[in-house]
């Protein structure tokens, strides 16, 4: 019987599907497993960044400051992770692009331009977290400036169950409502927002461009956080361009990355123990009362400088002695200079004696060593103490433990160690709890205390020295004095604090004496006069005084009491 004759066009097609078929195979030979390549397009994490206004894709300095800040942590978890700098317009402003930057104001960033640009992230980031595509990828998110915008406006919009944390930076539609009021909440460390991170002007309440509310949308709450630098033109109630531009000098995103990285090791359940560099200061007790355990003393500053500087760290050495001794707190040698073989040496030349009463000058020279050594921010900061008696206070200068226990915390902390005998545990108790350090009273376990040291790492974003009020402000205008139909002059009573001057809607500038001659004023219509005090600890809304264009008349005597 014959066999059925198979068409030319069918054996053509079967070899090229034979073809495929091996080429396939011969593929999959090397490459890796499917889930293997998934993860490599579907990471377990992914970080986004949006730039500020102008910024440069991939080669903007505030993605790479914040890339790099939470890099150095995620280089060990275990988990696979993706960074990425959101490619929206970031649109330019500026004197060059003027009539974009007159369209984010006069828009309130959400019109015109700037408000394209805007929402054409908010689009980006939305269909990035919220598509299909990586529905079990978990997702950081940080913006500055425009950028901080985008993130803010698209956070009631995203899955928040994607989302692991939201920082913002510079964000020119910032919402603070602790901070609104003459004399506001957050003045008087009350009702904080709890995304508050690190915002040190206690009046900033919106930003330049107004305010998203809710900023924290309810299914995200303690997933957001927003950083808003010292005197920020663009999120505080100061005018600092500067303090805009400087994110990556003061540390903001090195801050924040301690912040984030907590949040990512609760989301994924890692160890939360990463490297850490050090900077750790060593003190010594070197009044005659030590003679009997110096050398145990000193041995065990070797190791640990030993341990601090072959982790890539940084020690300093001191010693000091009582109040009343003529002996000065010495530096033997401080951070850029210590290497271990010169700490060895400088070590060696400490000799005991001296002294005066049973208590030491141990918080005059704590302080000392704080302000005079160059700290490293993010660096694990730790004051050792070796003494065997207690500390005097107040100490030299009038020094007391809040002093010093503020000043640690200013810098970081420094967390304070302190090895001492027994008898002083109690004493010393307070000052290692304050600075979450420790006391060690048992020689023997002098070796667990450099291990325990050595394991720490820096994870707390820094304290907040916010600009609090100790009292409710005060200008009080004494008598204005019409000298013609255009000019007139006022005394007030500030204490001499710089005040401000407004006429009308226009800001005159500031002056620090107590009267003030203001030409110019304008007979036909009110005018309203404004003095508003300005100062790091007081600042409050003013004085105003209200001339109607009807009793502006010439001349006219002066008024003394016409206070408003």
């Amino acid at each position: 019987m014959r066999g059925k004759t198979i068409p030319k066009n069918t054996i053509k097609k079967s070899k090229i599907k034979i073809r495929f078929l091996l080429l396939a195979i011969s593929l999959l030979a090397f490459a890796p497993p499917w889930k293997e390549a998934q993860a490599v397009s579907c990471p377990d994490l992914k970080i986004v960044f949006a730039r500020g206004s102008g910024g440069e894709l991939n080669n903007d300095p505030n993605y790479i400051d914040f890339k790099e800040s939470i890099e150095a942590r995620l280089a060990d978890t275990g988990i696979s992770f993706e960074f990425i700098d959101l490619d929206y317009p970031a649109i330019g402003i500026g004197i060059d692009n003027l009539g974009v930057t007159l369209g984010a104001y006069f828009g309130s960033g959400d019109a015109y331009e700037f408000g394209e640009s805007v929402n054409s992230g908010v689009k980006k980031l939305k269909t990035m977290i919220n598509g299909a595509s990586c529905p079990n990828t978990k997702y950081v998110i940080g913006g500055y400036s425009q950028g901080a915008m985008v993130v803010s406006k698209s956070l009631a919009e995203l899955y928040p169950d994607r989302i692991i944390y939201a920082a913002t930076f510079g964000d020119p539609k910032i919402y603070l409502p602790e901070g609104k009021g003459s004399y506001p909440a957050a003045c008087q460390n009350k009702d904080l927002s709890d995304y508050r991170m690190y915002v040190p002007d206690c009046y900033a309440y919106t930003g330049l461009l107004g305010a998203y509310v809710p900023y924290e949308p309810g299914a995200l709450i303690g997933k957001v956080g927003t950083w808003c630098n010292k005197h920020d033109i663009f999120c505080s109630s100061y005018l600092s361009i500067n303090d805009h531009t400087s994110y990556i000098s003061d540390d903001l995103y090195e801050d924040a990355a301690k912040v984030i990285f907590s949040k990512i090791v609760d989301s994924f359940g890692l160890d939360s123990r990463v490297a850490s560099i050090h900077d750790t200061a060593i003190l010594i007790d070197s009044t005659g009362s030590m003679r009997s355990l110096i050398n145990q003393y000193k041995d065990e500053a070797y190791r640990l400088a030993t341990e601090t500087l072959e982790s890539g760290g940084r020690v300093a050495l001191f010693d000091y002695r009582d109040l009343n001794d003529p002996y000065p707190l010495k530096e033997r040698c401080n951070f850029d200079t210590c290497t271990l073989e010169l700490f060895q040496e400088k070590l060696g030349e400490i000799e005991v004696g001296g002294g005066g009463d049973t208590k030491e000058s141990l918080l005059s020279a704590s302080f000392n060593v704080m302000q005079t050594l160059t700290w490293r921010y993010g660096a694990t900061k730790s004051l050792v103490v070796l003494t065997d008696a207690g500390f005097l206070e107040p100490d030299r200068d009038g020094i007391t433990i809040s002093e010093v226990v503020k000043l640690s915390k200013s810098i970081d902390p420094v967390n304070f160690y302190v090895i001492t005998e027994p008898k002083n545990e109690s004493a010393y108790q307070g000052l290692a709890e304050l600075t979450n350090g420790q006391v060690v009273t048992n020689l023997d376990e002098l070796s667990l205390l450099t291990d325990y040291i050595m394991e720490r790492y820096d994870s707390l974003p820094r304290v907040e020295e916010s600009d609090v009020f100790i009292s409710k402000p005060t200008l009080k205008i004494i008598s204005t004095h019409q000298n013609s139909a255009n000019e007139i002059t006022i005394d007030y009573d500030t204490d001499g604090i710089k005040t401000l001057v407004v006429l009308n809607d226009r800001v005159l500038g500031t002056i620090a004496e107590n009267s003030i001659t203001i030409s110019g004023l304008d007979p036909s219509v009110d005018n309203s006069i404004t003095l508003i005090p300005l100062s790091e600890e007081v600042r409050g809304e003013g004085e105003s005084v209200n001339l109607k264009a009807v009793d502006m008349i010439l001349p006219k005597a002066p008024n003394t009491g016409q206070a408003m």
